[in-house]
């Protein structure tokens, strides 16, 4: 064993798992059957474990154990649910550090990142955990005079599945408000990141969660994921990753005639006037792209600057890029990892040689680590908004930058994509930013700010960035179902047809 797979191990056995990862069915932990999964560390490039894919009968399983947990979840009132699952952001908390450690060691995320998410992980429960008490439905003065009122039903059992860019994150925001609303979930993360999801929901089952209410596989998308799609327990489908997949996903779902909430990519306009704070824009657009590596769905990987300050501006975010600390995830002082596996580092290194093939000027850094997956922080200049690497999800630590003259000009640089998931302005003029704001097509905009989000805040997009949205209050509305109760109270109902002898 190597010095990581050791400190591995010890964080594995510090959460109460295995030496492996392994699905959680039904309050245990068991492995799959099927071929070998090779979890790689992202920084050395060795092997940290092996497990075997879930397999199919692993997820008729936890479908079943979803099932039936389910039913007495929603039996319990919504102030219970909600104290199991207060519960359970204290017991985040409290295991925060081995947590995190694994999270950098499998996904490649600069450890202080990785205490952020927890943290956030733990939030999220404590957020629903709110809510859990307070999910109702409205009395509609319908004009027949009955009393209409509607109710909020849990859907019964939801499978999820999430990506390998935020594990522990993405995992918490799907599962916190699916509960909270009464259901039953099988969650299937990505097989490449899997041992944090298993690590939460295992914390979750030691302080109150139901044993089998949530049920991780462990395993692959052909073989686990549609297994679930297509188990009769499963009533909708939520997927988290790339366009490319939740097209699969969707197509999928739809065959089984069920409903899909799709997270997908994003190709984000981080738009930048010439009155801007150019320091405080510069900040802003370092963290849009070059935080996490780029390795994030809101990624501000179109730079849009008014011609006057591109240069300016390019110039800056070089100087700065250059600041920014490459190193080991789990070195307290490394602010951007390595890429997460070895198919998306040649995905990105391929991108920035055909940007460079087709005309761009690639402005980089000097020295990046001797091994592991870097990509360094990489700007792309010289190319216009139609080419491929403008258009196409990069995923990784590279933007491009493109100058514009005009407000009109701006906005319709930043709605010429496929994608509509996010998007900022930086200006000094209040009125432009609100008009900005208006215009661009995106789910979530900000002004002189970027990657703010929240538990609480809806969250999700249009067009190939997906539908739906999975957080805030919109995420109630998403697991569950409306009941439309019709009482007729007149003496004599109200119905205008039949015949009584």
């Amino acid at each position: 064993m190597t010095a990581r797979t050791d400190v591995f191990a010890a964080q594995m056995a510090a959460l109460g798992l295995g030496t492996r990862p392994q699905s959680l069915i039904n309050g245990e932990l068991v492995d799959g059957i099927g071929d070998a999964i090779t979890l790689i560390d992202p920084y050395t490039e060795q092997n940290l474990s092996q497990y075997p894919d879930a397999g199919a009968a692993l997820a008729k399983e936890a479908c079943l154990a979803a099932q039936a947990a389910q039913v007495e979840w929603v039996t319990m009132s919504g102030a219970a649910r909600g104290q199991v699952m207060q519960e359970i952001a204290r017991a985040v908390l409290a295991n925060a550090e081995p947590l995190a450690t694994v999270e950098a060691l499998v996904a490649g995320k600069p450890i202080r990142d990785c205490r952020v998410e927890v943290t956030k992980v733990a939030e999220m429960f404590a957020y629903y955990g709110g809510w859990a008490d307070k999910i109702h439905g409205e009395v509609i003065p319908v004009p027949s005079g009955h009393l209409n009122y509607t109710k909020r039903e849990p859907l019964g059992v939801v499978f999820q599945i999430t990506p390998w860019n935020a594990p522990i994150f993405t995992g918490g925001w799907q599962i916190a408000p699916a509960i909270a609303t009464g259901n039953g979930v099988v969650i299937k993360p990505s097989e490449l990141t899997p041992v944090t999801t298993v690590a939460l929901v295992y914390l979750a089952e030691q302080v109150g969660l139901p044993k089998g209410l949530v049920n991780v596989l462990c395993g692959l998308g052909p073989t686990a994921g549609q297994a679930a799609i297509e188990h009769q327990a499963v009533r909708k489908v939520i997927f988290v990753g790339s366009p490319e997949t939740g097209r699969v996903v969707a197509t999928a779902a739809a065959k089984a005639l069920k409903p899909a909430v799709l997270e997908l990519g994003g190709k984000s306009a981080n738009i930048v006037f010439d009155d801007a704070n150019l320091k405080h824009a510069c900040l802003g657009a370092q963290a849009a792209i070059f935080s996490g590596a780029g390795q994030s769905c809101v990624a501000g990987s179109r730079l849009l600057v008014q011609r006057s300050v591109h240069a300016e501006l390019v110039e800056m975010l070089t100087n700065g890029m250059n600041e920014i600390k490459l190193g080991d995830p789990l070195d307290e002082a490394t602010e951007v990892g390595p890429i997460s596996n070895a198919s998306q580092f040649a995905h990105v290194s391929d991108m920035v040689a055909r940007a460079m093939s087709d005309g761009a000027s690639v402005l980089s850094r000097d020295t990046t680590p001797d091994k592991g997956f870097f990509v360094p922080p990489t700007i792309l200049n010289g190319l216009s908004n139609i080419d491929h690497a403008v258009q196409t999800e990069i995923f990784g630590p590279v933007v491009a930058a493109i100058p514009f003259d005009t407000e009109e000009e701006a906005i319709a640089l930043a709605n010429a994509t496929d994608f509509g998931l996010a998007g900022a302005v930086w200006t000094a003029d209040v009125g432009r930013a609100h008009r900005i704001a208006d215009q661009v097509r995106a789910g979530t905009f900000w002004i002189n700010s970027y990657k703010a989000i929240h538990v609480s805040s809806p969250f999700g997009g249009s067009l190939n960035s997906g539908f739906g949205r999975s957080s805030g209050t919109d995420a109630l509305m998403e697991y569950t179902s409306a009941k439309s109760v019709w009482l007729d109270s007149a003496p004599t109902p109200r119905i205008a047809f039949g015949y009584v002898s």
